[in-house]
């Protein structure tokens, strides 16, 4: 009888075990759970165990390595990421945290071979070019802008090149990257915390782009540049009144009926989407949202009361789509 209790307690140990082993998914749910309310502590905690279930688990070690980082510990942040670059199904975001530990400690030359080494292993990583490139602005802008724009191009829908390298442009000669790039970011990122930024930039670039009088007759601009710089200039007479939302509305639908009308046009899906807008009837409520609130909040929020029906319909179609640049629409 005692063995047989001793038999049954094994089994039921055993049981407990296979099971305990099988939580590692949920283990990893209520850890991430602790990452969102910022208790690092419990995560790791429940990390660890998790990975001793699971201790090949790549998601595990890089929840476990942005714990670590919250947390301040870049000690243990480093000790948890560096072996994982060197395993065959290290991600591009391995690289990208491991980047980010050597940076935050203070080894930036380290930080920038690793970021490199990652774009040779995953040559369309926007993260990668993004967090590259911010690394490069301190002391090597040139370099920087380069990053970004290989990031632009390799991955295009990957928003945060377009943030900086319109930040960039800004405040060099380059007005119709600056237009184009922060108008793209905010499409993007309608929500996010830098889209008021990148609003009060863009227009802020076409104040910029109408007081530069020779921008049209730049002769190192592509064609692409050209067409959009003669079209835009063509324009010009609204701004006898200020550049404001109204007389954007009007430059930019202009604009839009002038670039489908040639036959000299490149696909850009910018300039798509706000043909579609414009046959929609929402263009006014598109640069409504753009530039309205940028330029008087309290005039913004009255248009909003008399024009209640189209801005709906411009904020549910917002809403039920994410905004993508397709490949091959890079003309720089």
């Amino acid at each position: 009888m005692k063995n047989f209790f001793l038999l049954g307690f094994a089994i039921f140990i055993s049981g407990s075990l296979k099971s305990f082993g099988q939580t590692s998914v949920q283990l990893h749910e209520t850890a991430k759970a602790f990452m969102r309310q910022g208790d690092y502590t419990n995560a790791i905690l429940v990390l660890n165990r998790s990975l001793e279930q699971d201790p090949k688990n790549l998601a595990l070690s890089k929840d476990l390595a942005m714990s670590y980082i919250y947390q301040g510990n870049n000690a243990k942040a480093k000790q948890t990421i560096t072996p994982l670059m060197d395993r065959n199904d290290a991600d591009d975001q391995i690289f990208q945290i491991a980047g980010t530990v050597y940076k935050q400690s203070g080894d930036t030359k380290e930080s920038e071979k690793i970021y490199k080494k990652g774009l040779r292993k995953f040559p369309d990583s926007g993260p990668l070019y993004n967090e590259l490139g911010e690394l490069q602005a301190g002391d090597k802008k040139e370099e920087a802008i380069k990053t970004w724009e290989n990031g632009i191009k390799r991955d295009p829908s990957y928003s945060r090149n377009y943030y900086n390298a319109a930040r960039y442009y800004f405040f060099s000669t380059d007005r119709i990257k600056s237009i184009l790039y922060s108008e793209l970011f905010v499409n993007m990122e309608p929500n996010g915390n830098k889209a008021p930024e990148m609003k009060q930039l863009l227009m802020d670039s076409y104040k910029k782009f109408y007081t530069v009088s020779d921008l049209a007759k730049d002769k190192n601009k592509n064609k692409f540049e050209k067409i959009y710089s003669e079209l835009m200039s063509k324009e010009s007479s609204l701004t006898s009144t200020g550049i404001n939302a109204e007389t954007l509305s009007m430059m930019r639908t202009r604009f839009i009926l002038d670039w489908f009308a040639t036959s000299k046009k490149s696909a850009f899906h910018l300039f798509d989407y706000q043909q579609e807008l414009l046959k929609e009837g929402m263009f006014e409520a598109y640069n409504q949202w753009l530039f309205g609130a940028t330029e008087n909040l309290p005039a913004y929020e009255n248009w909003i009361i008399t024009h209640t029906a189209e801005n709906n319909a411009f904020s549910a179609l917002q809403k039920a789509r994410i905004f993508k640049v397709p490949a091959g629409q890079y003309y720089w």
